[in-house]
């Protein structure tokens, strides 16, 4: 195939021209080989259970066995999913798999599913925070957790000789779920340590996955809750409003005189806030409240915790002061993951807002995050803007620069000249870290300095030697 298809979370392109039915078909019919015979139990349940009358719906906690593994499948609402969605079914039954159809979902609900009906594998159709013309196929192993680089290069070898395909009673059979958000959202609640009654909060749902659950949950919590980007129509998730826009959630708060806001993106694997003030609470924070929240309940593994090379050098101050350690991990949940799996770790996450609680999740889970961040705050009595004062964030530019071979440009000369001169300059009271996107064709200029002005100046004078390479 030349490039490799998976990035570092998943396959994502444009819908229907990088990201075609075809590919996401061969790319299920694939993984749907590799994961079953490398998982050696079969699954417990399949789709011959009790139908809902008059309808193809199964009540999957009635699913029997059938002998044949079972997948399940969610997506996040964006036009496109119902397309690679029919796709994904038709790939996973012709490899002689049983599809349970999740519909719209939290890629952290499809991982909690995975793992909660025994399924052999779990597949999501989300490009996360993207536009919405682009969409994403993320596919969970057994147990729901996130593949690791060989099985899917196995898989990437599989698309290219998928061998011979099952017949008669061997294809897989697909039918729908009635109860799959009914049991991720007690999930959450059994997970969340104590009561949020008494918080008001307004949740951006990025017209996103999570726009009728998140504000269910939280209700259910016990908190006030106002609603805004939760109304998806196929065609307006994350435009203008999620995790990356910021904007209009610190308008309602403050509007609204809300005790804090939360904004998700797309699939809702992320969460950020926003203080009562309208002040933002990043993911370096909200790691910190949530690091020293689960050390004061003895929940902290180690009295550790997983972070990136992104993360703050104010961030690893405020842990150092807390007596708390920090692991380091390359960018992306799935090397936060591994470090956490490999160490025995319960707490890893990343500045972007990705953030995982192992007691409760195999991978990073953005409603889950918002729970526990606001039940910090109940449990303290004290405004979020307060617990926030733990991080004092040196000041940091993050620039996206598009490009055309983005491996290329990252490791030219004269970007690795222009990184050593800023890095001269800065004389160890601050850093630079370029980095190239795994999800976009893009290279991430991050500089850290003393003033916001220095760190302008550098990251912009970086940003162009890139740009021009």
């Amino acid at each position: 195939m030349g490039v490799r298809l998976f990035g570092t979370d998943g396959v994502r392109g444009l819908a229907n021209a990088d990201l075609t039915p075809h590919l996401a078909l061969s790319l299920a019919t694939a993984a749907a080989k590799v994961l079953v015979e490398r998982r050696p139990i079969a699954s417990e349940l399949s789709l011959d259970g009790v139908e809902v009358p008059g309808s193809s719906r199964v009540a999957v906690a009635n699913a029997v066995p059938s002998g044949r593994p079972l997948a399940v499948v969610g997506r996040d609402p964006r036009a496109s999913g119902e397309m690679l969605e029919a796709a994904v079914a038709a790939g996973l039954a012709s490899a002689g798999v049983d599809v349970l159809l999740l519909g719209v979902l939290p890629t952290p609900a499809v991982a909690f599913l995975t793992e909660d009906l025994g399924a052999d594998l779990g597949v999501v159709i989300s490009a996360s925070h993207n536009a919405m013309p682009d969409n994403g196929i993320k596919i969970f192993a057994a147990g729901g957790l996130k593949l690791d680089d060989a099985v899917e290069d196995a898989i990437e070898a599989a698309m290219l000789y998928p061998g011979d395909l099952p017949t008669g009673e061997g294809v897989g059979r697909i039918r729908y779920a009635t109860d799959a958000d009914r049991r991720y959202l007690d999930h959450l609640l059994v997970a969340t340590p104590n009561p949020i009654k008494g918080l008001k909060v307004v949740v951006d749902c990025a017209h996103g996955a999570a726009s009728e659950l998140a504000p269910e949950v939280y209700r259910r919590a016990g908190a006030e809750v106002v609603v805004i980007g939760g109304n998806p129509d196929g065609l307006n998730i994350n435009a203008g409003v999620g995790s990356t826009y910021l904007d209009g959630l610190r308008k309602a708060v403050v509007a609204e005189g809300a005790d804090l806001g939360i904004a998700h993106d797309g699939d809702a694997d992320r969460c950020l806030a926003v203080a009562a003030d309208g002040s933002d609470v990043n993911g370096d924070v909200i790691l910190a409240i949530l690091a020293t929240s689960l050390r004061d309940r003895g929940r902290l593994s180690q009295n550790t915790v997983v972070a990136t090379v992104m993360a703050n050098i104010g961030f690893h101050q405020a842990m150092d002061k807390a007596g708390i350690k920090v692991r380091t991990t390359a960018v992306g949940d799935r090397y936060v993951l591994e470090e956490m799996r490999e160490g025995g770790f319960s707490l890893g996450g990343e500045q972007s807002g990705h953030f995982v609680l192992s007691d409760h999740a195999t991978t990073g889970d953005g409603l889950l995050s918002a729970l526990h961040l606001m039940a910090a705050v109940a449990a303290a009595g004290r405004p979020l803007a307060e617990l926030a004062e733990i991080v004092t964030r040196f000041p940091q530019v993050l620039i996206n620069v598009r490009v055309g071979d983005k491996g290329t440009v990252a490791s030219s000369a004269s970007v690795t000249e222009a990184v050593e001169r800023a890095e001269a300059e800065l004389a160890g009271s601050g850093r630079v870290l370029l980095r190239p996107s795994g999800t976009e064709p893009v290279v991430r200029v991050m500089v850290e300095a003393g003033t916001p002005a220095l760190a302008q100046s550098i990251a912009e004078r970086v940003a162009d030697v890139v740009a021009s390479v």
